[in-house]
């Protein structure tokens, strides 16, 4: 960061202009900063007639799309009613807090997850095509075929003003090839997002990773021995751009000393837990001088919570406007034993109408839905101006399979989350006319992010009723 002249810190401290491309540095350290009020223009208020503040600049527009596998326990998804005064079923009261901020959509399809002719692999194909709309090819060998997704399209028009283009998130590791599911490649079952289509975009499961990669990334021009020195003695991030925080902080005006101290609590919050997470993992015999251990922590929903505060910090940042994240790999087979589940996931979905296999289904839909949760609220609890962040994005959340008994691919369980900078009204059950595409739904995101493109794979219309 360049330190402000005594006369800019003085506007700054009024309420005025810094660049949204400043960064923290130090000790070949850079830490983005979240989005601050005086991020809102380019000029300073003492460039302006009579003083006069500029217009603020909308908070950029966020899409994100969270993935959970094997399909949903219906009964306790779809509310009865349409509109805004239906009651919540079982799994949606999970999210009750945030019922305002979000709408349930009913009767979308994706028909490129069908078996159309290709036989079994609903769960490959069900991932492959929730992004893309597409039917992908069947094939465990290197002559996998897909379709690009809506991420990809997406960061291919506002990645430019970030970063990184997008962010890829997961619990469990990508795979380019092997046998997964009935003859489709684990290329189908492990990745949703597709740049090109031949190539999938590798998910990162290591926290560890993520969190060097958002917040403590390395300078260009850094050597080795800078690098490693700086492992070598550990410190937190924050430690080494203390300085120019120190700085920077001065320069503010109150609103955002606070929005900044709050970023920072948070980025070292994340740092002390995934240390922890690490020893854990690792052990705690290592020694002060060896790099930082890396792994994924043992917990689930540790692991799930620390992947989605740095989701978080990816948006707060503006570091990338678009991400994935999958919850679990298609027809993952994980056990819950931390909800007392010991069967595994994709078993129990072939529940054969078994009540109690139902009912353990349900919880596990819980389970995630309660993650779901956790992250509408770290997201509601960024504040941008008069809005949040939860405002500011698209969140959505959902499978590619309805019941997972079924393996059917209709009527799918989608909610999505956020008000798309106020031009999305939530707070309701929307039912569409059956066999409506998913892809609809994607060519009205898609027009949000200011990409103009009328259709999107399969889809008829971009997806009506939402404002």
């Amino acid at each position: 960061m360049t330190v402000p002249s005594k006369r800019a810190r003085a506007v700054n401290a009024a309420g005025t202009m810094i660049s949204r491309r400043t960064v923290l540095r130090g000790l070949g350290t850079m830490l983005a900063l979240p989005v601050l009020e005086a991020m809102s223009g380019s000029r300073f208020a003492y460039g302006l007639p009579g003083g006069m503040r500029p217009a603020p600049v909308a908070a950029p527009l966020r899409m994100a799309f969270l993935y959970v596998p094997n399909g949903m326990h219906m009964p306790d998804w779809t509310p009865e009613k349409e509109g805004s005064g239906y009651d919540l079923p079982s799994t949606l009261a999970e999210v009750a807090e945030f019922r305002d901020q979000f709408n349930v959509l009913s009767g979308l399809a994706l028909n490129g997850a069908r078996a159309l002719g290709d036989g079994p692999g609903d769960h490959a194909r069900s991932v492959a095509a929730f992004l893309t709309g597409s039917h992908p090819r069947k094939t465990d060998g290197a002559d996998i075929r897909n379709g690009v997704s809506v991420d990809q399209v997406a960061a291919a028009a506002a990645g430019r003003a970030t970063r990184l283009p997008s962010l890829e998130l997961g619990t469990e590791a990508s795979s380019p090839s092997g046998r997964c599911d009935s003859g489709y490649s684990c290329a189908y079952a492990s990745n949703m997002s597709w740049r090109t289509p031949t190539s999938p975009v590798a998910k990162e499961v290591d926290p560890a990773m993520v969190f060097d990669r958002l917040v403590s990334g390395t300078e260009l021009g850094m050597t080795a021995e800078q690098r490693e020195q700086r492992d070598r003695r550990r410190q937190s991030v924050l430690d080494h751009v203390a300085a120019d925080a120190r700085s920077l902080h001065q320069a503010l005006g109150a609103s955002d000393r606070r929005k900044l101290d709050e970023y920072l609590f948070a980025v070292r919050e994340i740092e002390q837990r995934i240390s922890r997470s690490d020893k854990l993992h690792h052990g705690d015999s290592a020694m002060q001088d060896q790099e930082r251990p890396a792994g994924v922590p043992r917990d689930y929903v540790e692991h799930v919570h620390l992947l989605m505060d740095m989701l978080v910090l990816a948006f707060q940042t503006d570091s990338t406007r678009v991400a994935s994240f999958m919850l679990a790999n298609a027809g993952s087979n994980r056990s819950y034993r931390d909800i007392e589940i010991a069967d595994g996931h994709h078993d129990l979905s072939h529940h054969g109408n078994s009540e109690k296999k139902q009912q353990r289904i349900a919880r596990i839909n819980r389970h995630h839905a309660r993650m779901l949760n956790y992250f509408l609220g770290r997201m509601a609890a960024v504040r941008e101006g008069d809005s949040t962040l939860l405002d500011n994005s698209m969140i959505v959340y959902g499978s590619g399979i309805s019941d997972g008994n079924a393996h059917n691919h209709d009527n799918l369980p989608i909610l999505l989350a956020g008000r798309a900078g106020g031009t999305i009204a939530t707070g309701r059950h929307i039912r569409y006319p059956k066999e409506t595409p998913l892809t609809n739904l994607y060519v009205a995101m898609l027009n949000r992010m200011g990409v103009a493109d009328r259709s999107f794979s399969d889809s008829t219309a971009a997806l009506e009723g939402l404002q």
